[in-house]
């Protein structure tokens, strides 16, 4: 009986899973995490106006685990021995024939004073302090902004801001109070969410003028205070900021020996195997991957790559040459509360569709049938 085990609990990791076992009914699946649960990211930008609370988004896996005949493993790996096929856990140690790691990414906290921002996508405590600041203040300036990694510019994740700046904006209108606040939608780069198509940055820059929100583009970032944001290209006030960091690879990567690229992610092949190493890959944002310089860090991708990683890593057990890839493709609703903006993107076409509240409604029902699988 061949031995895999899966790092991580996220969109890659269980979508990994279900490809495995689907795939072999007798393959012993192995999974390291933290903790026996799922938080579905997405659902975060909902938490400020009340529409989804934590105990919407977090999934206890016990269930899904059983069902799927999963092996759990409580900790957090530290590192790997044996050219990979031992994974290093706070924990213990997990043997393995094959490894798929679904990590998940680590934000770049360097800039100085980035303590006094909130990085939204750190998970659910991060969006109801957003929540509560919200809640606290009467007036003010909001700031929010990304930025990526200087030495992998596609090592970012930059979509959920425009949802938080648009979701923010929608919530405070629908509170009658929009009047008593500036915001302000800050980003280093001339052409914030360029990753989306240049239709979909006409569409939102159009987007944020029609809502009264001010714009600070293609400064470098300084720093944070309390009450301001510093960039080369000035200051401006910020009582609230949300700064989404370029992205890098896991500490723990740092004590191995395993490929990395420029941005410290790690080196993976269109099969998502990383170069030189016998049965081991990676899926979702833990991975450097070739492809055009659009290609997202998003969940839909992450379940493309985990797919290609659990039928490659299942075609090298088997004693054949992986020959999965992947599609590149961008698809997300960009949501405000009350509407949402359809962009997709292939290496064939770029579509982007104006705010409609149908599509609102579609990606909260999407939210419901991926949920329902896991539940």
């Amino acid at each position: 009986m061949n031995r895999v085990t899966v790092i991580g609990s996220g969109f890659a990791a269980l979508t990994a899973v279900e490809r495995l076992r689907k795939a072999d009914a007798s393959l012993e699946i192995n999974l390291i995490a933290p903790r026996p649960e799922f938080v579905y990211l997405p659902g975060i930008i909902w938490i400020p106006s009340g529409i989804r609370r934590a105990e919407d988004l977090r999934i206890d896996l016990t269930g899904f685990f059983r069902r799927k005949g999963v092996k759990y493993h409580q900790g957090s790996a530290t590192g790997l021995e044996e050219g990979g096929r031992l994974v290093v856990t706070d924990s213990g140690k997990v043997p393995n024939d094959g490894l798929i790691i679904a990590w998940g990414g680590r934000f770049i906290k360097k800039l100085p004073g980035i303590e006094h921002a909130i990085t939204p996508c750190e998970g659910i405590a991060a969006a109801e302090r957003i929540r509560d600041r919200l809640n606290e203040m009467t007036e003010g300036n909001i700031a929010v902004g990304f930025a990526g990694n200087p030495n992998e510019p596609t090592a970012m994740r930059g979509g959920p801001m425009f949802e938080f700046l648009f979701g923010i904006d929608t919530l405070l209108r629908r509170q009658g109070r929009r009047d008593r606040f500036n915001i302000t939608f800050f980003s280093p780069a001339p052409q914030p969410g360029n990753r989306l198509g240049p239709k979909a940055v006409a569409g939102l820059l159009r987007e944020m003028r029609r809502r009264g929100i001010a714009t600070h583009l293609g400064h470098k970032l300084k720093g944070f205070t309390e009450s301001k944001v510093m960039t080369e290209g000035g200051d401006f006030d910020a009582g609230l900021i949300l700064f989404m960091p370029g992205m890098t690879g896991n500490q723990w990567f740092d004590g191995t020996d395993l490929p990395r690229s420029p941005g410290g992610l790690l080196q993976a092949d269109a099969h998502c195997r990383l170069a030189g190493r016998e049965r081991i890959y990676v899926a979702g944002d833990s991975g450097s991957y070739p492809g055009p310089d659009w290609m997202p860090k998003q969940a839909h991708m992450a379940d493309l790559q985990a797919r290609a990683a659990a039928d490659n890593l299942l075609a090298e057990l088997g004693g054949r040459e992986p020959q999965a890839t992947f599609k590149a493709e961008l698809l997300c609703i960009v949501d405000s509360n009350d509407k949402g903006m359809l962009v997709g993107r292939t290496e064939r076409f770029n579509l982007v569709l104006p705010p409609c509240r149908v599509f609102h409604w579609l990606k909260r029902g999407f939210e419901w049938w991926y949920l329902r699988r896991l539940r």
